[in-house]
């Protein structure tokens, strides 16, 4: 059965439906807003730069997990991490929000801006750190990739690992009320 015709004023009538992910619109909007330019949606597997004049870097990633060297070239306006899959370039990554650790690299050469990278501190990023998944290369970049578990130990163990509970019988029988 074929799906009914839905009106929308100033819409074109149209029985189909196109989706893209969630995410996409909301980085297109804040990577024009932080760039100041035009940012195309292509359906999530990337942003395609709207004009010729965005300057294009090599990013150099040394991924030491699996001991291979990639090399591709990045326009500014776009993340590594989706320019590199549009590429075939398989890279560590979960979240693509920038609030994880997964795709975390440490900056050997070149700079990376990246805006929303909620998931390193300020200190981090001070001492090389970014995330691929929402890093802007602006010049010619070269990064290791890291292992997860380091730097998500830099970013928040002081927070969370404060040593092992040791288990308190006794709090748990007065806590209880059952002496």
């Amino acid at each position: 059965m074929a799906l009914p015709l839905l009106r929308i004023p100033g819409m074109p009538l149209t029985n189909q439906h196109q989706s893209f992910p969630s995410n996409t619109r909301r980085k297109a909007t804040t990577a024009k807003a932080e760039l100041g330019t035009a940012v195309a949606r292509t359906g999530g597997a990337g942003y395609q730069s709207p004009s010729v004049d965005v300057p294009t870097h090599k990013v150099t990633v040394h991924d030491r997990q699996r001991g291979i060297v990639h090399e591709f070239v990045v326009p500014e306006d776009q993340y590594i991490l989706h320019t590199a899959e549009a590429q075939n370039i398989t890279l560590p990554f979960a979240c693509r929000h920038g609030c994880c650790t997964s795709c975390a690299v440490r900056i050997k050469k070149g700079q990376i801006r990246q805006p929303e990278a909620l998931g390193i501190s300020a200190e981090l990023r001070d001492k090389g750190y970014a995330l691929l998944c929402v890093g802007f290369p602006t010049s010619d970049v070269e990064v290791e990739t890291q292992d997860e578990d380091e730097v998500y130990w830099l970013q928040f163990g002081r927070y969370f690992a404060r040593g092992p509970v040791e288990r308190d019988d006794y709090a748990l029988e007065l806590a209880m009320a059952d002496e």
